[in-house]
């Protein structure tokens, strides 16, 4: 597996150390172990959690600007923790309405040792921070119209939305709510997956 991981990060620009490396492969043997009693996700196979889950939530990362994330409707705690493990200098709440996704989270957090994760149960219209976030995350958690509608509250003044998509959602973009604005739309380079990824960020105006 840190072989495969190896291979997969080469074909990327991120540099990795060998201790968050170690760290993603734990994560994936803890996915994969609680998934068997928790059905947490839908891929069942190790490696294909590393394309699937690992490389698909890395690849977001030389976009985070700033140090106070939200990964709204986490899952089982995908972006977040990945990005979590190789940003240690920044801090992501992670904030999902089921609990046994945030029970799997808090064992990631104790096993792995993470200081920068904090995970939430919480519906996220119902979820507040006083501060704002420099970015709101969301992967395959809802369109776009309505991850703007539940978690307008949720980003600071200069604070953007970054949505993971798969395909380029130019219908999504045509019924955007008033008051938020595009500001830029990346394809994703994934290593080895089937199928396009892009990432939609966007503020309000």
């Amino acid at each position: 597996m840190e072989q495969r991981l190896n291979q997969l990060l080469a074909q990327t620009n991120l540099a990795l150390s060998d201790q968050q490396k170690q760290q993603l492969l734990a994560l994936v043997g803890l996915l994969h172990k609680w998934n068997k009693a928790y059905n947490l996700t839908s891929v069942r196979d190790p490696e294909a959690m590393l394309v699937k889950h690992i490389m698909d939530s890395v690849v977001v990362s030389p976009w985070l600007q700033g140090s106070r994330f939200i990964d709204v409707g986490t899952g089982p705690g995908l972006p977040g923790l990945p990005l979590a493990i190789i940003n240690p200098d920044k801090q992501f709440v992670l904030l999902d309405s089921l609990g046994k996704r945030i029970r799997f989270i808090r064992q990631v957090i104790l096993e792995l040792g993470l200081k920068n994760v904090t995970p939430v149960q919480s519906r996220v219209e119902d979820f507040h921070d006083d501060s704002g976030f420099d970015g709101v995350l969301s992967r395959a958690f809802a369109s776009l119209n309505d991850m703007l509608s539940w978690c307008g509250h949720l980003p600071a003044a200069h604070g953007c939305f970054l949505a993971l998509k798969g395909l380029y959602p130019t219908e999504e973009l045509e019924q955007l709510p008033t008051g938020f604005v595009v500001v830029g739309a990346h394809p994703l380079a994934v290593p080895e997956l089937d199928g396009e990824r892009h990432l939609i960020i966007l503020k309000k105006q």
